[in-house]
């Protein structure tokens, strides 16, 4: 059996930073990475990006050496990915935080309204149930990110969490202001427009979970990692979302299938979109402006929809490439139209 020569050269300098002998052919990326690691122990696997032209695109940990475009003796050049942080610390961190930081607004904590409001209560039904609704989103979150997703990459860069909180964080800080407010007043509809807005919002809700669960059951319990071993979610940056982009990945490799509806009639909807938990997650915000009737809680319902229409447009063309007998009448997001 012939072995390989690795010469792994830095993407900018080219200065040379390591030298492999005897590199066994169907070696992977991920193992010249630990290779690479002995040797530069400051870079870790998830730091490393290794690649066959200096600008292109980053090698995948399950490429394999003797199948790329490459000599006995291969050269490799390494870029460093920054600090990393796992998937699961992401997003408990980005979650909690909106969770804690709204129930501060709502119980009405020194120094946000004055004195004389200190932990008051709002005479407005819609008030506490605006805070019920927001607060189960979120450890519906927290609880689908312990038990629920997993990730096809297991860290991502750190300077993202900062990016990430902002984000939730600060809206969830904007909304949580106005709507417990003691000026705030209610919807303009009065109580009917509170009830359709929480019936959607509570159908929507128990839809998203539902095809988190259809996408995990695409393979066997005992298939599946602890957090943070590979696999994934949806993902990410999250925004007004469960984050996460490829939820029908085999944890650990890059297998996947088309999701097809289940007999849960929530799943349902897997025949018109490919991203149906994109679907549900906008449809309970929407669900939730109509309910509070507050502007930071639509632009919130805006952004959120504009961030998933990326990813699903994205998911929906991975899927459209790799399948070829994918479903022709899924469109993204929306049935029929995006």
């Amino acid at each position: 059996m012939k072995h390989y020569e690795v010469e792994i050269l830095d993407a900018k300098t080219r200065e040379k930073l390591c030298f492999l002998d005897k590199v066994e052919p169907h070696a992977t990326i991920a193992e010249i990475k630990n290779l690479f690691t002995k040797t530069h122990p400051q870079w870790y696997p998830a730091r490393q990006s290794l690649r066959l032209d200096p600008k292109g695109k980053s090698l995948k940990d399950e490429d394999v050496l003797q199948k790329l475009p490459v000599g006995t003796t291969a050269t490799l050049y390494f870029r460093d990915l920054g600090a990393q942080i796992s998937w699961v610390t992401v997003f408990l961190t980005e979650y909690a935080g909106p969770l804690f930081i709204y129930l501060l607004f709502y119980f009405r904590v020194p120094f946000i309204y004055g004195h004389k409001y200190d932990f008051t209560s709002s005479r407005h039904t819609v008030v506490h149930l605006a805070c019920i609704c927001h607060s189960f989103h979120y450890v519906k979150r927290l609880l689908e990110t312990l038990f629920v997703h997993r990730f096809s990459h297991g860290t991502m860069p750190l300077r993202n969490i900062f990016k990430n909180c902002t984000y939730y964080w600060g809206f969830a800080a904007w909304m949580a202001y106005y709507i417990n407010h003691p000026l705030y007043t209610p919807p303009t509809y009065g109580a009917q427009q509170v009830k359709l807005a929480l019936a959607i919002f509570v159908i929507c809700q128990l839809g998203n979970f539902s095809i988190h669960m259809a996408l995990r059951d695409l393979r066997p319990a005992g298939e599946w990692p602890a957090p943070g071993k590979g696999g994934m979610v949806v993902g990410r940056l999250g925004k007004g979302g469960s984050h996460l982009p490829l939820l029908s990945c085999l944890p650990g490799s890059k297998t996947r299938k088309i999701p097809y509806p289940t007999k849960n009639p929530f799943t349902w909807l897997f025949l018109l979109v490919s991203c149906p938990n994109y679907t549900y997650e906008v449809g309970s915000w929407i669900g939730f402006a109509i309910m509070t009737q507050c502007l930071p809680v639509a632009l919130f319902s805006l952004v959120g929809f504009t961030q998933m229409t990326i990813w699903a447009k994205g998911k929906h063309r991975s899927y459209l490439k790799e399948f070829r007998d994918y479903p022709p009448l899924r469109m993204p997001i929306i049935p029929f139209l995006l």
